[in-house]
């Protein structure tokens, strides 16, 4: 099966990915051989080396071949200093068995404090450190574009950050932002930020999709996108699951999305969203869904404990 792509900078986008997170080799080989050709990595789910080895048994294979593949990852926030970009690129690249990255992203602009031998550095009172040098944004994205100067990544981008840090980013970068990755759902649709990529001619890839329904930290009185009524009448109306709404829901908005699963029939599932779309009173909807939620909306991924690095991305939200 063929799957529709988007312009990432130099390359094209498959719009439906496999996110990795809490994933294993295991699955990312199914998904290779269900017909994904988008993959979203990151150092911090720390299954890179798990990954790998399935991504190069399948290409070894000669079942697949790795041009056909676009393979994201992310610069975790302990290696934001110039002198660790290239280390930490390095590091992905061997771990997933890879002589580039399609995409390489900025996973959080805020910068944690490198040297301590933990992903997720806290002081006694169990509050985040922060790199001491705080690197800006800008210094470790121009560390990023010779990334690309060198063959080792195809096409850098940003994850989480809002729309003055990317613009600050824009009139800077000597290599543009080929895309950036954000939260997108119902419930928070984001379509400010999805405004300032699309006007700029940035790839928009959407996380969490279908609204993070496994969090561990959701509260029973908060919505499940998955049960909601409205989505579940769109769903009926056109033959499909929820979640197959969901993910439609941000094809027809002109976004990339990467759910995630390990189950083989939602693999199937979630790649089974280019027989139908969504009309207008069904995007609609979906677009003022977050009223329920809310004035603003709700999004999920705050990391708030964050809010004291001068970089936090949302400091109007909390």
């Amino acid at each position: 099966m063929s799957i529709p792509t988007l312009t990432c900078g130099v390359s094209q986008m498959p719009v439906v990915g496999y996110g990795t997170s809490k994933t294993d080799g295991v699955a990312v080989e199914l998904a290779l051989r269900e017909g994904y050709r988008h993959f979203d990595c990151a150092h911090v789910y720390r299954n890179e080396e798990d990954l790998g080895r399935a991504f190069s048994k399948v290409f070894s294979s000669g079942d697949v071949k790795r041009e056909d593949v676009f393979i994201t990852s992310k610069l975790w926030n302990t290696c934001h200093r110039k002198e660790d970009v290239e280390k930490a690129c390095d590091q992905t690249l061997s771990d997933l068995q890879l002589d580039y990255l399609d995409l390489y992203l900025i996973h959080w602009p805020m910068a944690t404090q490198p040297g301590t031998g933990a992903l997720n550095p806290v002081d006694e009172n169990k509050v985040p450190l922060l790199d001491k040098l705080s690197p800006t944004p800008l210094e470790t994205w121009s560390a990023m574009e010779k990334l690309v100067e060198s063959g080792k990544c195809k096409n850098i981008g940003l994850s989480s950050f809002n729309i003055s840090q990317i613009e600050e980013i824009l009139k800077n970068a000597k290599v543009k932002p080929a895309c950036v990755q954000a939260e997108s759902h119902p419930l928070f649709p984001n379509l400010e930020l999805l405004e300032f990529c699309k006007k700029r001619e940035i790839a928009f890839v959407s996380f969490s999709p279908l609204g993070a329904p496994g969090r561990w930290w959701r509260k029973k009185e908060e919505l499940s996108l998955l049960e909601d009524e409205d989505v579940l009448k769109i769903a009926q109306k056109h033959r499909v699951t929820a979640g197959q709404v969901l993910i439609r829901y941000q094809l027809d908005k002109g976004n990339a999305v990467i759910p995630k699963t390990s189950s083989q029939s939602r693999m199937k599932e979630n790649l089974s969203v280019f027989e139908f779309s969504l009309d207008k009173s069904d995007m609609d909807c979906l677009n003022n869904l977050y009223k329920k939620a809310g004035p603003n909306g709700y999004r999920i991924y705050l990391c708030s404990e964050f809010k004291h690095s001068p970089f936090y991305p949302f400091p109007s939200e909390v």
